[in-house]
């Protein structure tokens, strides 16, 4: 093989290292939301295993979008209704996937006495009792806490969020083995190594800090105690985690920060 003229080996390789990982980053978007992936781009599913690391990116490109939404809304309607707004923008970025895995798991950890009865309801894609009392709780609990908060704190709360939650999730990757011997997300759930982990976390986590550093460590205290116990909880009834698991962890954390940058703001 020849060296491409006017490049040294190592400055190939650093290339090469690069346009890997500009292909994790397109495909976390393509995977996680709904924005259309260009056929230049040449998305490929093996691009999965790496690009869970992406995960908080695309957190925080969606959580400025639904910040966007909300101040330019908030210029017409009141506050309930430009957080409404926003978060049907959310929904739309990302095809309501991960409420979706909050409803399967509500349905299937609710429902299911075994391991085996959880995994399999939750593979119906039928909505029942658990899941959708899960699913307007959840949603409900997100618009009135993000409607009570200030217009700056409510924005920023929504690109941290946003983000934050998403690293937490994916850091189950890191922890935890897939319950399932296939699944629409076992392309995305592989083991996670510390460096893929490490870059997870720097993309996600300092935006808890953009308005209050004691706000942000409070928060982000609880949702790490959260997490422990999620883990502990998954892996005793179902040995593992499941894509619907991630959904139903992201929601959580996201509605965790919410609800502690609300609290904060009341003292």
């Amino acid at each position: 093989m020849t060296l491409e003229r006017g490049r040294s080996p190592t400055s190939l390789v650093r290339r090469r290292a690069l346009h890997g990982e500009l292909r994790y980053v397109v495909a976390a978007f393509g995977y996680f939301t709904r924005v259309p992936i260009p056929a230049a781009f040449g998305f490929d599913p093996r691009d999965l295993a790496g690009a869970s690391r992406y995960f908080p990116l695309v957190g925080a490109c969606v959580g400025g979008v639904a910040a966007l939404v909300y101040l330019i809304a908030l210029r017409v309607f009141p506050p309930t209704v430009a957080v409404l707004l926003s978060m049907a923008a959310t929904l739309l970025a990302t095809g309501a996937l991960h409420e979706d895995g909050l409803a399967d798991c509500c349905d299937g950890l609710g429902g299911g006495a075994a391991r085996e009865d959880a995994l399999r309801i939750m593979r119906d894609p039928r909505l029942g009792a658990f899941g959708a009392i899960g699913l307007v709780m959840g949603l409900a609990l997100k618009w009135q806490t993000l409607a009570a908060l200030p217009a700056a704190s409510a924005a920023c709360a929504m690109v941290a969020s946003h983000a934050a939650s998403r690293a937490l999730a994916v850091s189950f990757l890191a922890t935890h083995d897939y319950a399932r011997e296939d699944g629409k997300a076992k392309a995305v759930a592989q083991r996670m190594s510390p460096g893929a982990l490490a870059v997870a976390f720097v993309l996600g986590l300092p935006w808890l800090f953009l308005l209050d550093w004691r706000a942000g460590v409070f928060g982000l205290a609880a949702a790490l105690a959260l997490r422990f116990a999620l883990a502990r909880y998954f892996a005793r009834r179902l040995g593992g985690y499941t894509g619907d698991c991630l959904g139903l962890a992201q929601q959580l954390f996201e509605l965790t920060f919410y609800l502690f940058a609300l609290a904060w703001t009341s003292f």
